[in-house]
């Protein structure tokens, strides 16, 4: 740490700023001074319609700045982490969770079952687009990058009719008055790692261990066997992939899916087992819907 003050690594925008300013808040709960530092990442220099940006775009540059001493801690969404994590560093602590929940954001408040045959609706996530396309096949899931203030002035400027976006997010900005409808986790599984928070630190450093007040067991098994599984499936964000972990009173309940790309198929399954099983119900979970064909399926539509 620098003069015994918590540097604090995020992205500068709205979303990552307010869930720096969460973590900043619990830090000092602990009599921690703490340091907000922006660091500018790939996924932020991507150009508006890069729709290719890998899982990690939006932490390696945060990992650099951790790793070359700028930050001591780095603020992450658990969604954007790659499967492996980077050598000298460890995901020291994540915050109790938010609402893991997808939501639809429409104009006038309209429901999915509401919107109208053809209603543009935007979603960069491959996997949004296929439950999308898998209840309804006649709209048209458009891309739509940027952040949350960005895609919503594009809602609102009338360039589509409805988005699809993280429950958290939107609750974080101040956001959920938006909110037309959040899809139950049977209907629409969330991505891995969804409405949780990962704070990551050096390996070495010791003042660390204060992390441990901040750690939510329930949320870290969640995420665990939510990571596991997508790791055993082979899979990034671009992956049409889903899995979403529940944990009570020490037993996860994990549910997992697999989609073809335009939503025309689905191959999905439920794990149920002691939290210290985490790793092995997300790899189980991964080889079940693998022998029945889900990496196949996924890849269909990008033949």
């Amino acid at each position: 740490m620098s003069a015994s003050t918590v540097r604090i690594g995020t992205r500068a925008s709205a979303l990552a700023l307010a869930q720096a300013t969460l973590v900043a808040e619990r830090l000092r709960g602990l009599g921690l001074a703490v340091e907000t530092v922006t660091v500018s990442t790939q996924g932020d220099r991507a150009r508006s319609d890069d729709s290719m940006l890998e899982r990690g775009a939006f932490v390696k540059d945060l990992e650099i700045a951790l790793l070359e001493g700028r930050v001591d801690l780095a603020v992450h969404s658990a969604k954007d982490l790659p499967t492996e994590l980077t050598e000298g560093t460890t995901l020291a602590a994540f915050p109790p969770r938010g609402d893991a929940r997808d939501a639809l954001v429409s104009l006038d408040g309209a429901r999915l079952a509401d919107l109208p045959a053809g209603a543009r609706v935007g979603t960069e996530s491959p996997r949004r687009r296929a439950f999308l396309r898998l209840e309804r096949p006649d709209l048209v899931v458009e891309p739509v990058r940027g952040n949350v203030d960005t895609r919503l002035a594009k809602l609102d400027a009338g360039e589509i009719d409805a988005l699809v976006l993280a429950a958290a997010g939107l609750e974080r900005l101040g956001r959920s008055e938006r909110i037309a409808e959040a899809f139950p986790v049977a209907r629409m599984i969330p991505a891995v790692g969804q409405g949780a928070l990962a704070l990551q630190t050096r390996d070495a450093d010791a003042w660390a261990e204060r992390l441990r007040d901040v750690d939510d067991w329930g949320t870290r098994m969640e995420v665990t066997a939510e990571r596991a599984f997508l790791r055993a499936m082979g899979g990034g964000c671009r992956a049409p992939f889903a899995a979403h972990a529940s944990w009570s009173q020490g037993d996860l309940a994990v549910d997992a899916a697999a989609l073809q790309p335009d939503g025309g198929a689905i191959v999905r399954d439920r794990l149920v087992g002691p939290d210290e099983d985490a790793i092995a119900l997300g790899e189980r979970l991964a080889r079940r819907l693998l022998e029945r064909g889900a990496a196949g399926l996924a890849a269909d539509g990008n033949r």
